[in-house]
């Protein structure tokens, strides 16, 4: 019996290469209650990485992996032609109960599919939804947790009510778990607040979701309500919620990029930026995606937290934190228990 938790960590998915993964590792390692870390790569180079760092060698080990997939790849084949691949390795090590966790920044396409083909999907899931973190203005949870979740955000690209009902039970475990948000709201993403509007699948599961006790409903959100903090948890298609999140990234770094071209242009402007320097600061902290490390891809019996293919070492390390809050807080159960109430209310309903 393992005496504690342990994640399995692609070490080769990174865009930054091994080294920024190895030094997430060792910086989570030196944590007083840090996990067991499983680096899954090239023994050679991993090796050669951790030994330029400051680590806890107790709770760092080196499970060997020769091959990568890259980016360019297409992820169907790649999967099924690299099965020694280290982001199947690392999968294969979570779905045999050798680790609790698998945190990755590879491809997000090969990520999903290594998930699909080790582990199992919930009852009660037909498809696997990515989630996403964004800002908002309200603060929710006992932690002042300053991001909300939505979902999906590239998986599902056309989602039936019934795959929206899943995406709302998941993402409320979610952040009840993660964000200690005891009564996260749920708004489905339409075009108008009213109950009628919307495809056919969002009037669906608006009927199915408003009925649910277990679910803080607060009915359809439009665009504008994102960024306000209306719901903890946003629900849509993976299609538009790939759009609605670039597009939220784009404003963000086009908003940095006017303050610095500002700047630049005259002596007034940098006294004016000078003078909010403290709002800028807070600005920078509250859109700071390494903040967060990672986003989980939910819907499997088994965890697994998606870092940013770009992740920093600093990224990595919290992104093994949050796969580590989601195993003690047993979230996976909280999701299946809240499929399985859902199931039982809406046979309910039929008789």
């Amino acid at each position: 019996m393992r005496p504690s938790i342990a994640i399995a960590l692609d070490a080769m998915g990174s865009d930054l290469g091994p080294e920024a993964v190895v030094e997430g590792a060792a910086e989570a390692s030196l944590r007083p209650d840090a996990p067991q870390i499983a680096l899954v790569g090239d023994p050679r180079q991993l090796q050669k990485a951790l030994g330029r760092l400051s680590h806890d060698a107790s709770k760092v080990r080196i499970v060997p992996a020769f091959e990568v997939i890259a980016p360019s790849e297409e992820p169907r084949r790649a999967i099924e032609e690299k099965k020694g691949a280290s982001i199947c390795v690392a999968a294969r090590l979570v779905a045999e109960g050798e680790c609790d966790a698998l945190v990755s920044a590879g491809p997000t396409g090969a990520v999903t599919l290594a998930c699909a083909q080790a582990f199992r999907r919930l009852p009660g899931v037909r498809r696997a939804a990515l989630g996403a973190v964004y800002p908002t203005e309200r603060r929710r949870g006992e932690k002042a947790d300053p991001f909300s979740l939505i979902l999906d955000v590239g998986l599902t690209l056309e989602a039936s009510a019934e795959d929206l009902v899943a995406f709302a039970i998941m993402g409320s475990a979610y952040a009840r778990r993660i964000s200690k948000n005891q009564r996260p709201k749920v708004g489905l993403l339409s075009i108008g607040s009213e109950p009628h509007k919307g495809t056919q699948s969002i009037v669906q599961a608006y009927r199915i979701l408003e009925k649910l006790p277990e679910i803080e409903f607060v009915g359809n959100l439009e665009g504008m309500d994102i960024p306000r903090g209306t719901a903890d948890v946003v629900v849509t298609s993976g299609f538009v919620g790939n759009v609605v999140l670039k597009l939220l990234e784009g404003i963000g770094e086009t908003v940095m990029r006017l303050a610095r071209a500002a700047s630049e242009a005259s002596l007034q402007y940098q006294l004016g930026l000078w003078l909010l320097r403290p709002a800028i600061r807070r600005l920078r902290q509250i859109t700071d995606w390494e903040e967060y490390g990672g986003v989980p891809i939910l819907g499997f019996d088994k965890l697994c937290i998606k870092a940013h293919g770009r992740s920093t070492g600093r990224a990595i390390r919290n992104a093994i934190r949050v796969a580590q809050k989601a195993v003690q807080s047993d979230l996976v159960a909280s999701i299946q228990n809240g499929l399985e109430a859902t199931t039982r209310i809406q046979e309910a309903n039929t008789k």
